[in-house]
């Protein structure tokens, strides 16, 4: 669990998306440009909240290893995300869009910090809570298609920063369902999640994005860590 707590500080530490059931299968064509796609992707998470399955894949490039993880994320519109680590062990990570705590009940441990530290400025994947971030946040271009039937969107920041050199969302072109998030940092190493069993159209309570301490926990400080 060292290894995704590196990633999260990083690279994202995952967590994503909001959603709207309503929209039906796209008509089909041999080709989407990009603008259909993104369009597609923009109206597919435009609603209030969504919960779907995770597979977490985090691999540090300069040591060759990689950690998996895989739980059930909830997400709400507001930057409102919670991530409940079920394997390899339990872990929970919540954020309101302006707090945020990672806890770790094994451990007895709680990390408090400030959400924007982490998924401002449409870092990671934290966008996918307001998916009007990617425009305003990215440069997207659409990659060559290959023979996979999904269309791949690569995410360039249009600021700079070496904890996030791009992303690249796999999406199904019929439904516009994003399939698979890959994210890289300037030092190559990648954290790839990869999403299914959504649930659309949820009214989730804020409760779930709030977080009260337990009694005889240890408290660090994200904010103090750096």
């Amino acid at each position: 669990m060292k290894l995704l707590k590196i990633f999260f500080l990083t690279a994202l530490m995952s967590v994503v998306l909001t959603g709207n059931s309503s929209l039906g299968p796209a008509n089909a064509q041999s080709t989407l440009s990009y603008e259909e796609l993104l369009r597609g992707v923009e109206d597919r998470y435009s609603g209030s909240g969504f919960t779907a399955r995770f597979d977490q894949i985090s691999t540090l490039a300069a040591m060759d290893v990689s950690d998996k993880a895989s739980g059930k994320v909830f997400m709400k519109q507001g930057g409102k995300m919670r991530w409940e680590y079920e394997k390899p062990e339990t872990q929970i990570i919540i954020t309101d869009g302006v707090d945020l705590w990672i806890y770790r009940p094994q451990d007895l441990q709680v990390m408090v910090g400030k959400a924007p530290n982490l998924f401002g400025d449409g870092k990671g994947i934290g966008f996918l809570s307001d998916i009007r971030q990617i425009r305003k946040y990215f440069n997207i271009s659409l990659e060559p298609k290959g023979a996979n039937p999904s269309y791949t969107l690569k995410l360039l920041p249009k600021k700079r920063r070496p904890d996030l050199a791009d992303i690249r969302l796999s999406v199904e072109p019929e439904t516009f369902l994003v399939e698979q998030i890959v994210t890289r940092n300037t030092y190559k190493d990648e954290t790839r999640i990869s999403l299914s069993d959504y649930r659309f159209g949820l009214h989730l309570n804020d409760s779930l994005f709030t977080f009260i301490i337990p009694k005889n926990v240890d408290i660090l400080h994200l904010d103090e860590e750096r």
